[in-house]
């Protein structure tokens, strides 16, 4: 029978043998257009279905059943390969109890890109046993296994499927999968689910559709609309015209679902789910693959949140992200995207180990309107003044003085905790294109130190922003690949200074850049940051901290067993220790960005250019440049020090009495460079 036009036919049991072609992402830069229009969020992104979708394409497909086993299949949206990456893993999409196989159909587009996708269809009328589908997984896991050894399987399974992943990894530890857990059902014995499959026995067809369980279930909070509509103050009239509209929308799309979620098939469905979840949690010692759980915070069908905790406790190698406005069908919902949960959490690769350089992948209009977003608060309270130099010395307002192309080094002052981070970025990356990729602490990567934050998430989105962990690898690499690249030589001692030393360089005595920047021929871009002391104010550094009883348990756990940098270095910048700050906030001044003159380490022909490296390789001619980079940045911090006495818009009330007269959205002047 032929597939429907959601699908592909695929060959079965075996998926294809070899990877498809694609072509490598582009690096370093955006157009400053896509820029511009990713920023103002009108940027072109393909269209994203939701339920409606789903239930359609899932009614089409099971609406002419073959009588055929569980088989894979690869989406129409999948094929072609024309787009994806080379050396791109396979992925394999474990269905929940619908067991349809569209569960990704909102992320089947940009997951093609960067993976070989099939989906794992499983008819209405099968009754396979669970066992039987841990086998039938397995064989496509061991067949992928051996025809791409040097790249991970990944197996994304959501509630049913989830039981399958863990089952086929505790079954072959020495396969390198990369397990993808939504909600997964391991928690059935704690859930409502366990009494459902009995009431279900009382409710004639096709009434079972209506419990409101199986309606949270098909249409993500269902049940949670009414409360929605009230709770944004609409009139009793405009509240039951609005529920009368979904609710006319969604009957058509519930009554489809008769042909996909017919009453055995989810009972037999859900007693499936009972012996999976015995099954596989017996067996949870024996899963060593790396895994990353996405807990749906109200989820009404299984207990998601606490699950995923436990999971993390349980298993070698897991991490979890928190989803706290979604539902248990949280692959469909709006504003959840699975590619960006991979990317954040630090889990695409395409080799055996992540390679944080080329397993990068540039982000998307959506990806940087949420960082935009997520500093949006800032932003608007700290209104950046961004400045630069030109070749002739001036100083200029915008980013016409930073180089066109790259390599470059971009060697500046840490802000306190890091504050001027995403201002940084997302400004230069908006106004010029540019995309700087940063040398971050190895903290921000350590799945150990996700425990004891407030929320594991903290950093993912610098690694979305294409931060990477700060070794000599990470940084030749991004040179060789002509990036721009963020660098910190005060690192953490900076970024966490104590009371008083606001401004202050914590540089080492040696060169530590110069001569890797003069390897590559790199621009070297010296810049200063002020407005620390214009947003906040110190209470407790970490002299005080240290003072506190039992504060001595936490810096333990903050800082035993992480990388140690900087080890040969003396004095504190031996001992880097990552720490809390406690802050007051001011009423807010502003934050003042200077790029300095760039600095070249390569000549302007490849006589001078060969000469030049040549003399950076001299340990006492890369001090001395590196001396002289250093006093630019402290000569731009003192620039901006004494230049923003004259900004008459320096105080925030000062900036909105304009922005009031202006506009919002008017840029707000400042002084005379």
């Amino acid at each position: 029978m032929p597939m429907p036009a959601t699908v592909a036919a695929a060959p079965r049991p075996l998926l294809p043998g070899l990877p498809r072609r694609g072509t490598a992402p582009p690096r370093g830069r955006w157009s400053a257009s896509a820029a511009s229009a990713a920023s103002r969020g009108v940027a072109a992104k393909a269209a994203r279905r939701g339920v409606r979708e789903y239930v359609e394409a899932a009614r089409e497909m099971v609406r002419r059943p073959d009588g055929g086993p569980a088989r894979w299949f690869s989406p129409l949206e999948c094929g072609g390969g024309g787009g994806r990456l080379p050396g791109a893993p396979t992925m394999l999409y474990l269905p929940g109890i619908d067991g349809v196989g569209l569960g990704l159909i909102r992320h089947h587009e940009r997951l093609a890109k960067m993976f070989d996708m099939w989906c794992l269809h499983i008819p209405v009328e099968d009754c396979t046993s669970f066992e039987g589908l841990v086998e039938y997984v397995e064989s496509a896991v061991k067949s992928e296994g051996q025809r791409a050894r040097d790249r991970p399987v990944y197996l994304v399974g959501e509630s049913v499927g989830a039981c399958i992943a863990l089952a086929v990894a505790a079954r072959n530890p020495d396969i390198d999968l990369v397990l993808i857990l939504v909600n997964p059902g391991t928690s059935f014995h704690k859930s409502q689910l366990q009494s459902l499959s009995v009431f279900l026995d009382l409710v004639p067809e096709p009434f079972h559709l209506t419990t409101p369980q199986l309606l949270n279930f098909l249409t993500g909070n269902f049940m949670k609309i009414p409360s929605t509509i009230v709770g944004r103050g609409f009139s009793f009239q405009e509240a039951g015209q609005a529920l009368s509209e979904i609710t006319t929308s969604l009957l058509p799309s519930l009554m489809s679902l008769l042909d996909v979620l017919p009453k055995e098939s989810i009972v037999w469905k859900l007693k499936m789910l009972r012996t999976a979840s015995s099954f596989v949690n017996s067996r949870l010692h024996a899963v060593k693959a790396q895994t990353l759980v996405l807990a749906s915070w109200n989820d009404e069908l299984l207990p998601s949140r606490e699950e995923a905790e436990r999971l993390r406790d349980a298993l070698e190698k897991c991490r979890i992200r928190n989803f706290k406005d979604n539902g248990h069908k949280i692959l469909l919902e709006a504003e959840f995207d699975l590619a960006t949960a991979i990317k954040g959490a630090g889990y695409y690769r395409r080799s055996l180990e992540t390679d944080f350089v080329s397993d990068y992948l540039p982000l998307t209009p959506d990806e940087f309107q949420k960082a935009t977003d997520h500093i949006r608060m800032l932003q608007y309270i700290a209104n950046p003044v961004m400045l630069s130099t030109l070749p002739d010395g001036k100083i200029v307002r915008g980013l016409s003085g930073l180089p066109k192309q790259g390599p470059a080094v971009i060697v500046g002052y840490h802000m306190l905790l890091g504050f001027e981070l995403g201002p940084l970025v997302t400004g230069v990356l908006r106004s010029s294109g540019i995309h700087i990729r940063g040398l971050a602490h190895p903290f921000m990567f350590d799945k150990k130190k996700e425990k004891i934050m407030p929320d594991p998430s903290y950093y993912d989105m610098h690694r979305i922003m294409g931060a990477v962990p700060v070794t000599a690898g990470n940084f030749y690499k991004l040179l060789a690949e002509k990036h721009f690249v963020l660098l910190y030589p005060g690192g953490a001692r900076e970024a966490l200074h104590r009371k008083g030393e606001e401004y202050k360089l914590f540089w080492p005595e040696q060169s530590e850049f110069v001569r890797m920047a003069s390897r590559f021929g790199a621009t070297i871009i010296p810049f200063g940051v002020v407005g620390e002391d214009d947003i906040c104010d110190m209470l407790l550094d970490y002299d005080d901290l240290m003072k506190i009883p039992f504060y001595d348990i936490l810096d333990r756990m903050l800082n035993e067993d992480g990388v140690k940098l900087r080890t040969d270095s003396t004095g504190e910048l031996k001992y880097q220790r990552i720490h809390p700050v406690v802050a007051a906030p001011k009423i807010p001044g502003r934050f003042y960005f200077i790029f300095g003159k760039p600095i070249e380490t390569r000549g302007t022909s490849l006589k001078n250019y060969a000469r030049r490296e040549k003399e950076l390789r001299d340990k006492e001619n890369a001090q001395h440049l590196y001396l002289n980079v250093k006093s630019e940045v402290e000569s731009c911090m003192k620039y901006l020090k004494e230049k923003r006495e004259k900004d008459p818009y320096r105080n925030i009330l000062a900036r909105l009495l304009y922005q009031m007269v202006h506009g919002l959205d008017a840029e707000v002047p400042t002084f005379e460079p």
